[in-house]
């Protein structure tokens, strides 16, 4: 056999245990295999979520109230009127202002607070706090925290934009009351009272003033 025949052999062998060996580690492919396409009898389910979200309820307002109650139509109906207002940002400031309005009645010190208040509300306050000065009394007082902001009960009226939601707090502060020689008659200052208020407060949606005032306080 010439030497030709004899190379050629030999090359056709090497390529023939080539191509054994790469079936072995790479499989069979035939041709070009185009990737899988994604199913289109069924929509994604990543789609599928995001439609119940847009579609879905308002969880500004069912985070914190039943879906369909009263006081959920209520808050749709002040958002709606002032696309503005957030139920959460509305609880972030009631808590901020709970513990502005209560340390003020306090301490005694309510015309600090007379434009957070409606008139019958600082009328009450400051028949306490005179009461307290007749009798020779003082409070000192410090706010440790609140342990519960829950939203009660909203109501809106949409001729007037009038709007009311009730809050209930639980706070958390020491308090001692002396009497005119500065004798303690009440409380301590190292043990931590917890108190409960349900506050309502009012504002007109849509107007220039974005503050809330205090219109009624129960427990």
């Amino acid at each position: 056999m010439n030497s030709p025949i004899l190379q050629l052999l030999v090359l056709a062998g090497i390529a023939v245990f080539l191509i054994l060996r790469l079936k072995n580690v790479l499989g069979t492919r035939e041709g070009y295999e185009k990737p899988p396409a994604p199913p289109t009898s069924a929509p994604r389910s990543d789609r599928r979520d995001f439609e119940v979200i847009e579609g879905g309820p308002d969880r500004d307002i069912v985070d914190h109230v039943p879906e369909g109650s009263e006081t959920a139509k209520a808050l749709a109906q002040m958002k709606k009127a002032e696309p503005s207002f957030g139920v959460a940002d509305f609880l972030s400031g009631a808590r901020g202002a709970y513990e502005m309005i209560l340390m003020a009645f306090e301490r005694g010190k309510i015309d600090e607070i007379e434009p957070f208040l409606s008139q019958d509300v600082y009328d009450s306050f400051a028949e306490v706090v005179a009461a307290r000065e007749a009798q020779g009394l003082t409070i000192e007082a410090e706010f440790v925290g609140v342990r519960e902001t829950k939203l009660v009960e909203a109501t809106y009226e949409e001729d007037t934009g009038h709007a009311e939601i009730t809050v209930r707090f639980t706070g958390e502060l020491t308090q001692v009351v002396k009497d005119a020689e500065g004798q303690v008659v009440e409380g301590s200052a190292t043990q931590v009272k917890r108190q409960r208020d349900v506050w309502t407060f009012a504002r007109r949606m849509g107007s220039d003033d974005p503050n809330w005032q205090l219109v009624a306080t129960g427990e």
